[in-house]
C-alpha cells in the first residue's frame, strides 16, 4: 500500500472502518440470504458516503473520476470482507461498458444512476460454457425494431437490475444491446451458487424489445469492460486471500497444543510465511494491472495468478484451521468457496492461460469447451 497516494489511502481505509462496522461476518450471512443477495442498504451507503458506485465514472455524469486503482482499492476491501454487491457487475463492468461505447444519450441516461447506486445494470454476455467475450448466446434480429432471443448465464445480480446489457449475434455481427430488466419476453432464474455470497443468474430472452447501443466495434467495448471486471475480480480475490491469512495467523495463536500456541511451531510458520508472499504477489499483480497501459494481457495475468494464489491460500488455510474450517459456522468456509466460485468467472482459467501462451508466442492452444475440459490439443 506504500506506492498509493494519500487520498487512495484514505480511501482504503474508509473503506475499511465501514465495512468492519457494517459488514460483519452476521450482516454478510443475512444479505447474502436476502431477496437482492446483497445489502441494498449498505450498498447505498457506500454509494452515497464514499462514492463506490461512480469511483471511476466520469465527474460528468456524477462519479468522481477516479482511475481503475481506485476501484481496485475498494474491490479489494469488498473482497476482504466477502461483502455481497453490485460494485462487479453494475458499476465495474457495466459502467465501463457503457462508458466505452459511442452512445452519448446511454451514458448521460444510465451512468449517473449507476454511480448514485439508485440502478443495478446487469451484462449478458455468457454462455452456458462460461465463455463471455465470443459465445453471444443471444440472437438479435430486427424487423421495424430490435427483439432478442436466447439464454445468457453467469448473469451477476440480474435479480436487482432494471436495466440489462446484452452481447448478441446479429446479421452484422456482434452487437450490444440495452433492455429494460422488467420488460415482457425477459424471464430470470437461478441465484443460487456453490458460492452463497455471489449470486449468478440465467436470463432468457424471447423476443424482448431491445436498444442497440452504438458503438464502432461491440467485440473491443465488450472486451475492455470484461478486462476491467478481471482487474476488479482479482482485486477481490487479494482481499478474501490477505482476510483468509489473517484469520489463520489469529487461529494458530490462539490454538493451543502441546502446552503451545500451534503458531509457536516452526512448520506452521513456515506455511504461513508462504501464505504471505502468495498474497502480497498476487497484491503486486492486481495492482500492475490495474495501472498497466497494455491493460488486456495484465488483465489476464491478474486473473490467472490471483486466482490461483486464492485458492491456494484458501485450501492451505482450511487446513491449518482443522476441522472447524468446514463447519457452516466458520467463515472461512466462505472464503473456500469463492476462492473456487471466482476462479471460474469471465471465462475459465485454462482459456485466459492459452490467450496469454498465445500472446507470448507458444504455439497456439484450442481450448475445448467445459464438458471436455482435460482435452486440450495443440493446433
Amino acid at each position: 500500500m506504500n506506492a498509493l497516494t494519500e487520498d487512495q489511502r484514505m480511501l482504503a481505509e474508509t473503506m475499511r472502518a465501514v465495512l468492519t462496522k457494517k459488514a460483519t461476518p452476521a450482516a454478510v450471512r443475512a444479505a447474502m440470504t436476502s431477496n437482492d443477495r446483497f445489502d441494498r442498504e449498505l450498498w447505498t451507503l457506500l454509494c452515497e458516503q464514499v462514492g463506490v458506485g461512480g469511483i471511476s465514472i466520469g465527474e460528468q455524469f456524477g462519479g468522481s473520476g477516479g482511475g481503475p486503482v481506485d476501484q481496485l482499492i475498494v474491490a479489494e476491501e469488498l473482497g476482504r470482507a466477502l461483502v455481497p454487491s453490485p460494485a462487479l457487475g453494475s458499476s465495474g463492468v457495466c459502467a465501463a461498458l457503457v462508458e466505452a461505447s459511442d452512445d452519448e444519450e446511454a451514458k448521460a441516461r444510465l451512468l449517473p444512476d449507476i454511480a448514485a447506486g439508485s440502478s443495478i445494470v446487469s451484462l449478458c454476455a455468457a454462455d452456458e460454457q462460461g465463455d463471455w467475450s465470443h459465445g453471444a448466446p443471444v440472437e438479435a434480429r430486427y424487423d421495424d425494431e430490435w427483439s432478442l432471443t436466447g439464454r445468457a448465464h453467469y448473469v451477476l445480480d440480474a435479480a436487482s437490475a432494471s436495466t440489462l446489457l446484452v452481447a448478441a449475434r446479429s446479421a452484422d455481427g456482434m452487437e450490444l444491446f440495452e433492455v429494460d430488466a422488467r420488460a415482457r419476453g425477459v424471464l430470470c432464474s437461478g441465484g443460487a451458487t456453490m458460492d452463497p455470497t455471489r449470486a449468478l443468474y440465467e436470463v432468457a430472452f424471447d423476443g424482448a424489445a431491445a436498444r442497440r447501443l452504438e458503438t464502432t466495434d461491440a467485440s473491443a467495448v465488450l472486451e475492455q469492460a470484461i478486462d476491467r471486471g478481471m482487474v476488479l475480480l482479482a482485486g477481490e480475490q487479494v482481499g478474501a486471500a490477505a482476510r483468509c491469512l489473517e484469520l489463520t495467523v489469529e487461529h494458530t495463536k490462539s490454538r493451543v497444543q502441546f502446552a503451545r500456541p500451534i503458531g509457536s511451531f516452526q512448520a506452521l510458520k513456515h506455511r504461513m510465511a508462504d501464505l504471505h508472499v502468495l498474497v502480497e504477489t498476487a497484491r503486486a499483480t492486481a495492482y500492475f494491472a490495474a495501472s498497466s497501459p497494455d491493460r488486456h494481457t495484465s488483465a489476464g495475468v491478474a486473473r490467472a495468478y490471483c486466482s490461483e494464489a486464492f485458492t491456494a491460500v484458501a485450501a492451505e488455510c482450511v487446513q491449518l484451521h482443522g476441522g472447524i474450517a468446514i463447519t457452516w459456522e466458520h467463515d472461512m468456509q466462505l472464503y473456500f468457496k469463492r476462492a473456487h466460485s471466482s476462479s471460474q468467472l469471465f471465462g475459465l482459467p485454462r482459456v485466459h492461460v492459452a490467450a496469454l501462451e498465445g500472446a507470448a508466442g507458444l504455439p497456439r492452444r484450442t481450448v475445448q469447451p467445459r464438458s471436455d475440459a482435460r482435452r486440450v490439443e495443440s493446433e
